[in-house]
């Protein structure tokens, strides 16, 4: 039997690590599974998909210089095969469809005019004028009392 990448090859799992997973091909010789190479979802624990003894089948991704081989049981399988993981993987049920509101236009609107809109634009503005001229004098003779925007009780340095 030739070992070349991208055979797909039979084996028996000889060992477990957190990791990863070591098998022992037909043929006598010894390669890994990453635990990212064992199954297509999510395998957050290697001992509750694979134990030792369980006959496999791989396909071998590279081979090292030192003649060291690193396998996928995930791309040995098709696709479409149910996952190896024991959380079966369970499709959302499609939504179905609503139609979005019909959008109308509004009715004709007649605007009315306000109390506010009596006063010219020129009586509001001074109107604000004079406001702000109320609050600025109020600060300022916050300021000579000895009080300060700080916090620090006094207007002096």
């Amino acid at each position: 039997m030739s070992v070349e990448v991208g055979a797909i090859v039979k084996g028996k799992i000889t060992g477990i690590i957190k990791f990863g997973a070591f098998v022992e091909l037909t043929d006598g010789k010894k390669g890994m599974v990453h635990i990212s190479e064992v199954s297509r979802s999510y395998v957050e624990d290697i001992t509750k998909v694979l134990s030792v003894g369980q006959e496999v089948e791989c396909k071998i991704i590279s081979i090292a210089d030192d003649g060291k081989l690193a396998l996928s049981i995930k791309q040995a399988t098709p696709a479409t095969d149910k996952p190896m993981n024991k959380r079966e993987f369970k499709p959302k049920a499609p939504r179905k469809y609503t139609p979005a509101p019909k959008v109308t236009s509004p009715p004709d609107f007649e605007w009315q005019s306000s109390s506010h809109s009596a006063s010219s634009f020129e009586d509001m503005m001074s109107k604000f004028k004079k406001q702000s001229e109320d609050k600025m004098s109020d600060l300022k003779r916050g300021e000579s009392r000895g009080y300060s925007r700080r916090g620090n009780g006094s207007g002096r340095k």
